[in-house]
């Protein structure tokens, strides 16, 4: 049967598919394996799916020195796996096995009272749209789209370093920090865990994982300079461009 990227999941087409979602352009989507359940009558009934671990969009050392194989093989092959095998085991057999991962998310979410799925669900996105968030040779000042609404919403590059860094290094605990978009203009924001800018209406565009797991075995403790050389090394403002583009023709 045919599938259609749609998110970061695929699913059969049962009808018109809808418009690419945002995690659509972070690369690679979260493959997905679809099946038909049979009813008792014997007719087949709704498509569900199975989520799998995407690939990587680049080598496992192509970061390094400042992303290390070693990271990525634990950080994406044993974390980020075993999120979507915990939600493929949470999801079966309920409503949410035949949703796109954002739909599971915002479902789930409950307006902070959270289903078990949920932090499952938003981990295996938050992970992807982070792991393409950064390129090798990338960082340093943007240029696109993207420079002007900076300068524009946030006074100067200079000063989004500043926000950002902030932000990623006074979330207490495990989280992320994000360049988003709220209302046509762009911010800076932290999150708690598992949560994303997707289950509040924003538009996320670039991510930062300050979990240790992210970090610790290149940086040990030092938050703050992992924070500095995603910025200055890592950032793959390419991808930033292009989900900005995407985001803001939907306006």
């Amino acid at each position: 049967m045919a599938q259609a990227a749609i998110g970061l999941g695929v699913v059969p087409h049962t009808r018109s598919p809808p418009s690419p979602s945002l995690g659509s352009i972070t690369g690679r989507a979260i493959a997905v394996r679809s099946r038909r359940r049979a009813r008792s009558s014997g007719r087949m009934s709704a498509v569900v799916a199975k989520f799998e671990l995407p690939p990587l969009p680049y080598e496992m050392n192509a970061l390094e020195p400042f992303m290390s194989k070693t990271t990525l093989e634990f950080h994406w092959g044993k974390h980020q796996r075993a999120y979507i095998d915990n939600l493929n085991k949470q999801i079966s057999g309920t409503e949410l096995e035949s949703l796109k991962l954002e739909d599971i998310i915002t479902k789930t979410y409950g307006g902070g009272n959270a289903q078990p799925s949920f932090n499952n669900a938003a981990q295996a996105w938050n992970h992807d749209f982070f792991f393409h968030s950064m390129t090798a040779k990338g960082g340093k000042a943007p240029s696109g789209d993207i420079s002007g609404l900076i300068n524009r919403d946030l006074g100067s590059y200079d000063n989004f370093v500043k926000e950002f860094k902030t932000a990623a290094t006074t979330q207490f605990g495990s989280g992320w920090a994000w360049l988003s978009l709220k209302d046509g203009k762009l911010i800076v924001q932290k999150t708690a865990n598992a949560v994303n800018p997707l289950v509040s209406g924003e538009t996320p565009l670039l991510v930062l994982d300050v979990w240790e797991h992210a970090y610790y075995l290149d940086f040990q403790n030092r938050r703050p300079d992992y924070v500095e050389t995603f910025l200055r090394e890592l950032v793959n403002w390419d991808t930033v461009n292009a989900r900005l583009e995407t985001a803001t023709a939907k306006l």
